[in-house]
């Protein structure tokens, strides 16, 4: 997975998110998101599924390959994170965490929607 489809991949929601929630959450057109979400098809990691909620459009959701990377990255990104503790101690990694949060809030529009 590339790092654009990686940047479009984790901001799909539980449930599902239209290609516009994509594009505005990933801060790129959303020409540019259906091209990403129809690579992503292709390789399997998501799908498209009618939306519940409005008959004519379509959502972007996790496919099972999809929910079997996150599964499988989880553990590798714990040990990451847990490296950094122990590399900076508890009050850096405090500090850190704050930070990236704070960066978190001018990179990523709607919060909610990162995993």
């Amino acid at each position: 997975m590339s790092i654009s489809q990686a940047r479009v991949f984790q901001r799909i929601d539980a449930e599902g998110s239209r290609l516009s929630e994509l594009a505005e959450a990933a801060q790129v057109p959303k020409q540019t998101v259906g091209s990403i979400v129809d690579q992503l098809e292709l390789a399997g990691y998501v799908r498209r599924v009618p939306d519940p909620d409005d008959a004519r459009a379509r959502l972007v959701a996790v496919a099972d390959r999809g929910r079997a990377a996150i599964e499988s990255a989880a553990p590798v990104l714990a040990e990451v994170v847990e490296t950094w503790r122990e590399h900076l101690g508890d009050a850096d990694f405090a500090d850190l965490r704050r930070i990236l949060a704070r960066l978190v809030e001018i990179t990523d529009l709607d919060r909610s929607k990162v995993r």
